[in-house]
């Protein structure tokens, strides 16, 4: 499967076309990434697709320690079990401390830049 960005957005509009984009990108890829950053803390998105028909998010989130201060906290990692729809519907809300940015936004740019470096983790190096 060919992934684009703006696939991707269109499929988001709806949510059957969603699910079909979700498990057709699936059948070619193990994971599906996405990131979001400013100085001062980050949130690094991996989806794989479960066994059950849903999808498995992992989250970590953190905070950039630039200041080598021991006392910092760790990241913390969250893993949940949703459906397509709920992720599909967590993609259009989600807001980031930089309103002009959504988690939209996050999945395009990285369909956009070099998606077999960046979706293919994993799978021999593919």
């Amino acid at each position: 499967m060919s992934v684009n960005s703006e696939d991707w957005k269109q499929a988001l509009q709806s949510k059957d076309a969603f699910a079909d984009f979700i498990y057709d990108y699936f059948k070619d890829h193990k994971d599906l990434t996405g990131n979001y950053e400013t100085p001062s803390y980050y949130e690094y998105y991996v989806v794989t697709l479960d066994s059950k028909e849903g999808l498995i998010i992992t989250l970590k989130t953190g905070l950039n320690q630039n200041t080598g201060d021991i006392n910092a906290p760790l990241p913390f990692k969250d893993v949940e079990h949703i459906s397509v729809e709920d992720f599909r519907q967590l993609v259009l809300n989600k807001k980031f401390e930089d309103q002009s940015e959504s988690l939209t936004d996050v999945f395009s740019k990285m369909l956009a830049s070099e998606p077999n470096a960046r979706f293919n983790r994993g799978q021999d190096g593919k």
